[in-house]
């Protein structure tokens, strides 16, 4: 009798022990599932990405299209179909027969544009066209991609990305690091049990949420203190880009902090030292890589941040050096202009590009903190 409720108990051991491996490997395979759908997500988005810019970077710099060609093309291509719909033929309605409150209005018809200046035009939009996109013309200094000469120069959109992200850093950086200090070393157990959810909670604000509250009350209440010429401009943008980094740098840092062993906060401590001296002088220095790499994502999530800067800084494509003056960064044109950019077009392919620059400085700012911040720093300042 022992024997048999022996032999059934190791029964029932050994079939919980394959359900439960089974289980364990079914939950594996999932997890392998899931991870793997996410990378090849990842791949197809910047494959499509580079797709559609494909056209500009490979052959648009050393073939461009004649506004010859581009006018056989659209003459060869029109359909039919596209006309305009007569509804009565019958009737011709000409100047004479229209109301007068239907005619153009016609401000000086003695002044007349001379037929020099129009010629001169046209060879100008003509030599423009025959052009087309070249390095020169996308490295300019003039973003009107929409016009009969169109020029893509993308330095004013890195001057304005540039402006807002150092104003965000600056502002935003040292706001969180001295945040997530107070928050370790200094607050009540009880406030810091507030302090990280309401800052976490920051972080799930809508960006369109904050870029309205910059676009109606930040932006005057600044004008007025500063004297701003423009209401909206890089430093509005700055810092309605600085709220959206403050929990990015605030909840790193405080991770960074909390693994600092607590072994130097004692021995500086016992050495004499005070609570600040300690905070600022032994244990921030000892997580200075995590604090590094904060700041390296605080960047990125500055630089291509949309809604935010669409709203509150401007949105002029300008070339200045004062953090006064409007601005446009990248992301904010590929947010206002893909909408209504033509298809398969010059303008369509350059605004991809933009998103290839985007994902460029992305992925560096990634590799940074991934590889120098959390090796090489990390064995330098902890003695390894």
């Amino acid at each position: 009798m022992e024997q048999r409720t022996t032999s059934s108990i190791a029964e029932q051991n050994a079939f919980r022990r394959t359900r439960n491996n089974l289980g364990e490997r079914i939950i594996e395979r999932m997890i392998t599932v899931i991870g793997s759908f996410a990378v090849v997500l990842i791949f197809l988005i910047l494959l499509f990405v580079l797709r559609e810019a494909l056209p500009l970077l490979m052959g648009t710099f050393s073939h461009p299209p004649t506004s010859q060609s581009a006018t056989n093309a659209t003459t060869n291509s029109t359909d039919l179909s596209l006309k305009p719909e007569i509804y009565n033929p019958d009737v011709i309605l000409n100047e004479q027969q229209a109301p007068e409150e239907f005619l153009p209005e016609v401000y000086n018809p003695d002044v007349s544009v001379p037929t020099t200046i129009k010629s001169d035009n046209a060879g100008k939009v003509a030599k423009q066209e025959e052009e087309g996109i070249t390095l020169a013309n996308i490295l300019g200094t003039i973003w009107q991609p929409v016009s009969t000469a169109p020029k893509f120069g993308i330095m004013p959109l890195v001057i304005g990305t540039a402006k807002t992200t150092f104003v965000a850093i600056l502002i935003g950086a040292p706001l969180g690091i001295l945040a997530a200090l107070y928050a370790v070393f200094f607050a009540p157990n009880r406030l810091r049990e507030v302090i990280k959810p309401m800052v976490e909670i920051l972080a799930g604000f809508p960006s369109v949420v904050i870029g309205f509250f910059c676009l109606l009350y930040v932006g005057s209440a600044l004008q007025r203190l500063f004297g701003f010429d423009f209401r909206l401009n890089a430093f509005v943008g700055g810092i309605g880009l600085a709220i959206a980094v403050i929990p990015i740098v605030f909840t790193i840092t405080e991770d960074a902090l909390s693994a600092v062993p607590k072994s130097l906060l004692e021995a500086s401590l016992a050495m004499g030292a005070t609570q600040w001296e300690s905070a600022y002088k032994v244990m921030l220095p000892a997580a200075f890589p995590g604090v590094f790499a904060a700041v390296l994502l605080g960047i990125g999530r500055a630089f291509g941040e949309t809604m935010i800067a669409l709203m509150a800084s401007g949105n002029a494509a300008m070339v200045s050096a004062s953090i006064g003056d409007p601005v446009r960064t990248f992301s904010a044109t590929i947010g206002a202009e893909m909408g209504e950019v033509i298809w398969g077009s010059a303008h369509y392919s350059i605004l991809f590009f933009l998103g290839v620059l985007l994902f460029i400085v992305s992925f560096t700012l990634n590799a940074i903190t991934e590889l120098f911040v959390k090796e090489r720093l990390a064995k330098k300042l902890q003695g390894g």
